[in-house]
């Protein structure tokens, strides 16, 4: 896909990806780009950047704001499901749900829900795209961060289910999956980390270039390489990280 020209709905476009992903998609020639966030006055900063930039107040989480981000930007033809969450709990040492509740609403659930108000856009018709921002923890599980990597497990078999129900119709739907990044998000993970601007660049020449997954980054195609050469043994080092049962 060409990023010239295009019209394009980023969620979570208040973080470090998604700050990454606006300068990238203006610099490639972007002709408007919805911000989609849950906090309008994070992106006042960005808004005075450029006059393609529109803000949608938008959780993924909320059935009333995707419908209304729905109405708004109906004349899309990207979309770029950013959006993330991580409450970095582990299944049995958690004493609750809410944290994996959370980051299925949104990291899933949030994904499904949006594509589904969007489906008659020009982002579901031939030649649009879809993107979705996962994690290479879709792969393989890291188990101090064990319910994100389930819900990023289940986006990407939702990503594939999309890809698999909208090839007759010629779109194109990208699965992201980068390695630890240096973001708010990504604070309690350890170096080295992706620069956003890695992500964002790597997701945007693997659309040019017509790709279904990519692991953007230097780090994120080592650690990529590691696991399909040994995926007992990555899965086996990660299962070191985790938390303790009270």
């Amino acid at each position: 896909m060409n990023i010239e020209g295009s019209v394009v709905l980023l969620t979570g476009a208040n973080g470090g990806i998604g700050r990454a992903f606006v300068s990238e998609l203006l610099d490639r020639g972007a002709s408007k780009i919805y911000l989609g966030v849950r906090n309008l006055t994070s992106v006042q900063d960005l808004l005075a950047v450029s006059d393609r930039l529109v803000a949608i107040e938008l959780d993924v989480s909320r059935p009333d704001q995707v419908a209304h981000a729905a109405q708004i930007a109906s004349d899309i033809n990207l979309l770029i499901n950013n959006a993330g969450t991580a409450a970095f709990s582990g299944a049995l040492s958690s004493s609750d749900t809410i944290g994996a509740r959370a980051e299925m609403e949104v990291n899933y659930f949030g994904v499904l829900a949006l594509s589904q108000a969007l489906r008659d856009t020009p982002a579901f018709r031939p030649g649009g795209a879809v993107v979705n921002i996962l994690s290479i923890l879709a792969h393989v599980t890291l188990p101090v961060a064990g319910t994100y990597s389930a819900s990023k497990a289940a986006a990407l078999h939702l990503t594939r289910t999309m890809r698999a129900e909208l090839k007759s119709r010629g779109v194109q739907v990208l699965a992201v999956m980068p390695a630890q990044t240096d973001t708010a998000l990504g604070a309690p993970l350890p170096d080295p980390k992706l620069t956003p601007r890695e992500v964002a660049v790597g997701t945007l020449d693997a659309l040019a270039a017509g790709h279904d997954e990519v692991f953007p980054g230097e780090l994120s195609q080592t650690t990529a390489k590691a696991f399909r050469a040994d995926p007992e043994g990555t899965q086996a080092y990660l299962a070191n990280l985790v938390h303790a049962i009270a």
